[in-house]
């Protein structure tokens, strides 16, 4: 019996056409963008079939390990998380867990998934990963293409050629990038496929071929790899060796250039969730033909995507529209110009809006904090501990806080002080304070804090020890 493929997941990308839902301080891979689950716990969830497919790896970026950890737990499901220190596209990334997929087995078997694609279809997605295997295990580099239904542009496209061993598996003849409307249309006709970007290979292949195509970059990768730490559960590749690898795609890197790539037909319904259109595409509609989130109601509308979060989103006499509200920003815009919406987040950015890069709710290791209030001279916000969180021994230069527990117990350190405070109890926290939070509690710990001082920002934090090795 062939051992169990090794599932790769790339969770490290940014998604800013999804704004204001993606943002890069947590983007559409960790977001529930249809369902309870994100799409990353969706993804895990498929390959958690342990007769098909091994422990996956999942790398991702210095700002998410934390939370990626946290959701595979909450599916429970086990993975090797790996960290990389900065962003190099898919090449850098695919090359460093294969590399490490091959430490575990040097015959290991591969399938390199993007976290933030969303798949209908799973048995089905098993079996086209059982199709595929023989001919990556006789040397190929196997892409998964998937049918079109409609001449979509916003997809790169693959022209099937000849057969090769297993009924299903074709040789690559053509990758084509991004099309216009005229040519997508031609390609349907023709028979090409939409390029899924999810790849089978053995890894001691594709290894080679990036040695041969990109020795730069197999030098850095191999480097990285082998000076890589343990940091807590976590395996941190090394960042100087990973940033000397060029930042380069794998289908620019691999996959245009290599006489290996043959592409398997997926049948089974698939989207990238690119942007906002996607999702009428692929998820429920109302009796009107509108994909609603969150809290909506609707009065002659129709054929609208609405994602609502934390508060009542109406509309009225309206048609094709994206409809986005978050707690700190809406966005409308007719579902034609979706694409646009990667736009609108570069001029925002230009504009040094921080709504277009962070959420109001930013997640740590423990849990995670949100502004409520914020004026001159003071800001509100909700903190929330999970069970067993610990904040960082710190203290602040300019400001001073009050906590007042809401839920849960609090074991409160201040100077050489401990306390432990229950509901509606409370504490104050004066300037230059050296202060701890913890949970110890086994449910989540929610309190208010209340600051108070000449500056606000999070820069003045001063770290004295922290359980999760921050700098």
């Amino acid at each position: 019996m062939s051992p169990p493929i090794v599932p790769i997941l790339l969770a490290g990308g940014a998604g800013t056409r999804l704004w204001p839902v993606s943002r890069d301080a947590l983007p559409k891979q960790f977001l529930p963008l249809i369902g309870q689950r994100s799409t990353y716990q969706e993804t895990l969830l498929r390959v958690a079939d342990r007769k098909t497919f091994d422990e996956p790896i999942v790398i991702t970026g210095p700002d998410f390990h934390f939370f990626a950890q946290r959701q595979a737990e909450e599916v429970g499901v086990a993975a090797t998380i790996v960290i990389e220190p900065v962003r190099r596209d898919s090449a850098p990334a695919i090359a460093a867990a294969a590399t490490i997929a091959r430490q575990r087995d040097p015959d290991a078997v591969v399938l390199a998934l993007a976290a933030d694609h969303f798949i209908l279809d799973v048995d089905a997605f098993r079996v086209t990963c059982v199709t595929g295997r023989q001919a990556a295990e006789a040397g190929h580099i196997v892409t998964f293409g998937i049918r079109p239904n409609e001449p979509k542009t916003s997809y790169g496209y693959i022209l099937p050629g000849t057969p090769i061993g297993t009924q299903g598996v074709r040789a690559v003849e053509r990758f084509v990038e991004k099309p216009d409307s005229a040519t997508a249309a031609r390609y349907v006709r023709d028979g090409y496929l939409w390029n899924s970007g999810n790849f089978l290979f053995r890894a001691d292949v594709l290894l080679a071929e990036i040695r041969q195509f990109e020795p730069g970059m197999a030098a850095a990768i191999e480097a990285a790899v082998s000076e890589a730490k343990t940091d807590l559960s976590f395996l941190r590749l090394h960042p100087d060796a990973f940033a000397r690898a060029p930042q380069k795609s794998i289908d620019y890197a691999v996959m245009e250039k290599t006489d290996r790539a043959a592409v398997v037909v997926g049948d089974f319904r698939w989207s990238d969730i690119g942007s906002w259109d996607a999702l009428f595409d692929i998820a429920a509609h109302d009796a009107a033909g509108n994909v609603v989130q969150g809290t909506a109601v609707t009065m002659d509308a129709r054929d609208c995507v609405i994602h609502s979060e934390g508060r009542l989103t109406t509309l009225i006499g309206v048609q094709d529209l994206v409809v986005v509200s978050t707690h700190d920003a809406v966005m409308v815009v007719p579902r034609s110009r979706a694409q646009d919406v990667r736009e609108l987040v570069a001029k925002l950015k230009s504009a040094n809006r921080p709504e277009a890069s962070v959420h109001r709710r930013v997640h740590r290791p423990w849990g995670y904090y949100e502004s409520i209030d914020v004026g001159e001279r003071f800001q509100v916000k909700r903190i929330v501990v999970n069970s067993g969180g610990v904040l960082s021994l710190q203290k602040h230069q300019h400001r001073a806080e009050h906590w007042v527990v809401v839920r849960g117990t609090a074991e409160v350190t201040i100077d050489e002080h401990k306390r432990v405070l229950h509901e509606n109890e409370s504490i104050y926290i004066p300037i230059g304070g050296v202060h701890r939070l913890a949970n110890h509690g086994k449910i989540p710990l929610e309190l208010i804090e209340v600051q108070t001082g000449s500056y606000l920002g999070e820069d003045d934090i001063v770290r004295l020890d922290d359980i999760y090795k921050r700098n």
